[in-house]
């Protein structure tokens, strides 16, 4: 037989539930090397799995 769970014991459980920061990946380029999304072109430099797919947008590169 199941018992009810409290609301002190969701709660406990609850509060491990946090989502962390976005997850990020080094650009290939070693030029540039900064933090971009997985599976992205660099929005800095424009490389992506070591090629230029997008004109740099020159931004703070």
């Amino acid at each position: 037989m199941q018992h009810r769970t409290s609301r002190s014991r969701t709660r406990h459980c609850r509060a491990h539930w946090k989502t962390g920061g976005p997850a990020r990946a080094i650009c290939t380029d070693p030029a540039c090397g900064k933090a971009t999304p997985p599976y992205h072109a660099c929005q800095y430099c424009g490389f992506y799995r070591g090629r230029e797919v997008l004109p740099p947008t020159g931004g703070d590169a």
